[in-house]
């Protein structure tokens, strides 16, 4: 009998283990790059903006690579026809699909970051019944009257005067790719409400050429390539210095309860590769685009 209670113990422990990425997506690294098309970083990142605004925090950051080997988008992967054909024009619905020459192949980034927002969205609305509205402005190029699903975002559209305008009461905002992080705190005076969820998403590059941002937006969800690895965080997780291996799975060598500066993250990840691998741990090299 107590053979059989422990068994019993095993099983359900093992059983909630599988389960949980099912539900949040799990609190580790994700997989690279299943992530991308299993939904594992759509719950990661959603999970974490929900846990952040639950803990009160009303400006925050998410940033990680919007498509997978996004460093080489303009010249087209496997990988990226892979995500824009069965994964961003599927899941919004894209009038035509995904089709050389469509909008969504030439602009794949921009419209993968409306697919993120999407999905992100739900944990800014709140109740599925009575949530708060969702606004998703872009500074990238998109059509979005070819996009026939959008979720629980209801308002769309530039960064313009009109935009402005058509600001409501008590909306959620999420922005993609805005620019330097010194017009962030202006965008919220100008297209955000008060005490309301204001994200920062997928901006393409650092004016503060460090991890995450110096304007108080918490880093909700941060996946950043350095040399050789990572730097990831979920909140309200510790940041975490990753490295990345000549197979391409992951080890975590450090977690910090602070924020780290990049340059610290860098060379400790950078060190310890050519410590183990010499020159032998190249992406690039090995194929793992």
């Amino acid at each position: 009998m107590r053979s059989l209670s422990l068994l019993l113990v095993l099983l359900h422990v093992a059983i909630t283990r599988a389960f949980i990425p099912l539900i949040d997506g799990g609190k580790n690294f994700p997989q690279l790059y299943d992530g991308y098309f299993n939904e594992q970083i759509c719950k990661q990142a959603s999970t974490a903006v929900s846990r952040a605004i639950s803990a009160g925090k009303r400006n925050i950051q998410v940033e990680f690579p919007p498509v997978p080997n996004v460093e080489e988008v303009k010249f087209g992967t496997p990988l990226n026809l892979k995500f824009g054909k069965t994964t961003v024009a599927r899941d919004l619905k894209i009038k035509g699909g995904y089709k050389p020459g469509s909008n969504v192949s030439r602009n794949l980034v921009a419209y993968s970051n409306v697919y993120w927002g999407k999905r992100v969205a739900s944990a800014l609305r709140g109740s599925p019944v009575g949530g708060k509205p969702v606004g998703f402005l872009t500074a990238e190029p998109v059509d979005f009257s070819e996009i026939g699903n959008l979720g629980d975002i209801s308002r769309v559209g530039s960064l313009t005067q009109k935009a402005r305008a058509e600001g409501r009461p008590n909306e959620s905002i999420i922005v993609a790719n805005p620019g330097g992080e010194e017009t962030w705190p202006r965008l919220v005076s100008a297209y955000g409400e008060p005490n309301c969820p204001f994200v920062i998403m997928n901006n393409s590059y650092s004016t503060s050429y460090d991890v995450g941002n110096k304007k108080g937006f918490e880093e909700a969800y941060y996946l950043k390539r350095i040399s050789r690895g990572f730097v990831f965080r979920a909140f309200p997780g510790p940041w975490q210095a990753v490295l990345e291996k000549p197979d391409g799975s992951v080890e975590v060598l450090k977690e910090y309860k602070d924020k780290p500066r990049l340059r610290e993250v860098a060379e400790l990840v950078r060190e310890e590769s050519y410590k183990r691998y010499a020159i032998g741990n190249d992406r690039w090299m090995s194929g793992r685009m």
